[in-house]
């Protein structure tokens, strides 16, 4: 137990000691005491060693008491001495404090003052590193108010590029980026203004322009205007040369105020100035589309001609200036700006613009009535295609229509010589030309080269074989192949070529104009069968001109004879055509004539007797054919004989109609006989030759019909009749069973009218020989059939 105790005292001293040991952490000694049982006995032991040691402690507050007290008046002292020191060094801290506070004041104030300098000198030196730039947009904008925009861009080049990039730091540099590119786009509006008023006065300018460059053209190729048309006057007979009468171009009509180029004319500086400004932009792409769809606008409005274009040369003029002028300047532009137009996009506007400019003017051109028009025409669109061609483009369609309006002039031209050989055909009185003097004798032989020996040895007044007519067509004829020949000049063709379009175009006229008006001449009711055959007669010597008019073309052309071949004119052909025309017209017409005559034709079909001569009116119509025939001696011997002939076949056939006749009820013996003598006239008239050159019975033939019937009826010799019936050698051959039948029943009608026909033996036997006749004549009839 002892033996415990002191185990549990050993252990409580040592945890005491590692109390005292440690100042300020006893958890792990109070953790050892509190896992014991022994919490009170340490508890105990505890304020045991507190006891003892408070005794210590008295013992030695005891002992140092007095020194105690001594240092507690040593701190009083010192408490004082301190409170002393305390009051000065708070004296000498509020000295300090209130030094430092004015020290603090004026270092502030210094510390401001160098602030502030230095911020006035970083001030400066921003300011004068923006100076330039406010300086430079300062001068944009004063660029900008004065329009100066050229200048602008270049002041806008070096805000952008030199100026903003230093300032690139400071936000007023954005500000002035978006203002810049507002300016920018206000200096490409502003050079788009320009360029607009210059396309504008471009557009004003062009037709000068182009009047300039024409004349120019002229000039160096030395071209007369107005050489052609003037002569076309000239060429137009008296009758109809006011229809050609027009105001000759003046000396000065292709003048201009000033001889000016096209620079001169029109300042292309805004064109320069805003093709640069929109390269600089980085926009010259869009420029560039713009100034061509721009001037392709200008170029469709050029195109479009003039609405009364057709009317004037004016109107021409205009077009083909407008034209001009529009080229001249897009190729200055090209020469000058060859990024803006290049000859790829001139060709292509070129290439649109002359089937335009083909088909306007052959339109208009096609509405002209006016030969001395339409020569100015063809001058100007010559000098117009030579102009444009002096720039490099190709007039190949110009050439062709060229060779249009050639064709339509000519057509014009016949159009005009319709006009001019009616009024010869309603001036001429068809009668030979007869000249009583030398002189007159001397201007038809000039005017139309006929030779004559006979002619002209015989004495005064001599008498040509042609009327006015020849000598006045034959220099139309002329005339035409001159006025064609003005048109074909200058085109340079080949001598040939030009023959061979001079004699194809006067084979139109002869063919076409000439032989047309010649029908329509030849069938005018109001012509006279002596008229008729005065123009047969003027045709020959017509025809007789053809040579002289080829000797004519070749003396004009200069070309080859022997190449002449291909293209011979065909007035022979046309000449002939009309004659053999007219000839049947004055068959027509003595038809007619011999119809008026024989419609005073009044028989009397029941004549007991005939009156011992022919009818009156068969020795008027025979008359009549006689002096007729004697006009003939200046036609072709065939076309009298011709003539003769069917004169006399036309009366056989009358006379046959007048016995055939289903008005002719009844023919008396009488009636038949004076038909007989009649048909015995006719017969003497033409077994006298009224023409001369036929051959013997010729002309006795065209009344065989008539005579054989009339012999069969007045000798009653039927028997005869049957028994050669259809043989060649029958002496009745002519006459058909019908024929016989129709006049037989005629004669049997007249019979019956007869009241004492019946009581006469020899009359009843004659009646059954008629019906036995008849009855015969049927069967052949009906046989034959």
């Amino acid at each position: 137990m002892d033996e415990t105790s002191k185990e549990g005292k050993g252990r409580h001293d040592l945890l005491l000691q590692e109390i005292e040991a440690i100042d300020d952490y006893w958890g792990p000694t109070f953790r050892a005491i509190f896992d014991t049982d022994e919490c009170d006995a340490f508890a105990d032991k505890l304020d045991s060693r507190i006891r003892s040691h408070d005794k210590d402690i008295e013992k030695l507050c005891s002992a140092h008491h007095q020194g105690f007290i001594e240092s507690i008046r040593d701190l009083l002292e010192l408490k004082g001495l301190a409170n002393r020191i305390h009051g000065e060094v708070q004296a000498i801290d509020s000295d300090i404090c209130h030094s430092v506070t004015q020290l603090k004041l004026k270092g502030q104030e210094l510390a401001d003052a160098r602030r502030t300098e230095r911020n006035m000198k970083t001030t400066i030196e921003m300011l004068q590193s923006c100076l330039p730039v406010l300086r430079a947009y300062i001068k944009l904008q004063q660029q900008m108010k004065e329009k100066r925009y050229y200048p602008a861009l270049k002041t806008l080049e070096q805000l952008e590029h030199i100026h903003l990039p230093n300032i690139s730091h400071y936000r007023f540099s954005e500000h002035m980026k978006k203002s810049l590119a507002k300016v920018r786009e206000s200096i490409k509006e502003a050079s788009m203004v320009d360029l607009k008023d210059f396309l504008e006065s471009i557009r004003k300018y062009s037709p000068k322009i182009g009047e300039v460059a024409m004349r120019h053209t002229a000039e160096q190729l030395n071209i007369d205007i107005s050489a052609n048309s003037s002569a076309i006057k000239r060429l137009i007979s008296p009758t109809v040369s006011g229809e050609f009468d027009y105001e000759a171009p003046s000396e000065n009509e292709y003048s201009v105020e000033e001889d000016l180029s096209a620079q001169d004319l029109v300042d292309f500086s805004p064109v320069y100035r805003c093709l640069h400004i929109h390269t600089v932009l980085d926009a010259k792409e869009t420029y560039e589309n713009y100034y061509r769809k721009q001037r392709k606008k200008q170029a469709r409005l050029a195109l479009q001609p003039p609405t009364n274009m057709h009317e004037t040369i004016e109107g021409y003029r205009q077009y083909f200036h407008g034209i001009v002028g529009f080229f001249v300047v897009e190729d200055h532009v090209m020469n000058t700006a060859s990024t803006l137009v290049n000859r790829s996009y001139l060709d292509d506007v070129w290439n649109i613009a002359v089937s335009k400019i083909a088909s306007s003017v052959r339109t208009h051109s096609s509405y002209c009535t006016d030969p001395a028009l339409m020569l100015k025409i063809k001058n100007l669109v010559m000098l117009f295609s030579s102009t444009l061609k002096t720039y490099g483009y190709s007039v190949s369609q110009l050439v062709e229509l060229l060779q249009e309006i050639r064709d339509h002039y000519n057509e014009v031209l016949m159009q005009r010589w319709v006009h001019v050989f009616r009024d010869i055909f309603d001036e001429d009185n068809y009668h030979p030309i007869q000249v009583t003097t030398p002189a007159e004798y001397q201007r038809v032989i000039e005017s139309f080269p006929y030779r004559d020996s006979n002619l002209e040895a015989a004495p005064f007044p001599k008498r040509f074989p042609f009327s006015s007519l020849v000598p006045k067509v034959y220099r139309q004829i002329r005339n035409y192949i001159q006025a064609c020949l003005q048109f074909s000049q200058d085109l340079n063709l080949a001598d040939q070529e030009i023959d061979d379009t001079l004699r194809r175009y006067t084979n139109l006229l002869l063919t076409r104009t000439l032989s047309g008006c010649l029908s329509t001449l030849i069938r005018k009711p109001s012509l006279s069968l002596l008229q008729l055959i005065q123009i047969s007669i003027n045709t020959n010597y017509l025809e007789e001109s053809n040579a002289w008019l080829e000797e004519f073309i070749a003396q004009l052309t200069g070309a080859s004879r022997e190449l002449s071949h291909i293209a011979r004119l065909q007035g022979r052909a046309v000449f002939r055509d009309v004659r053999d025309d007219a000839e049947q017209q004055i068959y027509e017409a003595l038809k007619r004539k011999m119809d008026e005559f024989m419609e005073l034709a009044n028989y009397d079909w029941q004549l007991n007797e005939p009156s011992g001569q022919a009818s009156s009116f068969l020795m008027d119509l025979i008359a009549f054919l006689q002096s007729t025939f004697q006009a003939f001696t200046n036609l072709k011997e065939h076309v009298a004989q011709n003539a003769c002939l069917t004169a006399c076949r036309h009366i056989a056939e009358i006379l046959m109609d007048l016995l055939l006749s289903d008005d002719v009820k009844s023919i008396s013996m009488g009636a038949l006989q004076q038909v007989n003598l009649d048909v015995i006239q006719c017969e003497q008239f033409a077994a006298s030759e009224p023409v001369p050159g036929f051959e013997d019975g010729t002309l006795l033939s065209s009344f065989l019909d008539l005579r054989q019937l009339l012999d069969l009826l007045l000798s009653w010799d039927w028997s005869a009749y049957f028994h050669d019936y259809g043989q060649d050698t029958s002496k009745y051959l002519r006459v058909s069973p019908q024929r016989a039948i129709t006049v037989l029943e005629k004669l049997r009608e007249a019979d019956k009218r007869t009241v004492f026909s019946v009581l006469k033996k020899s009359e009843r036997d004659k009646k059954k020989l008629m019906e036995t006749v008849l009855r015969q004549l049927r069967q052949l009839l009906q046989s034959s059939a």
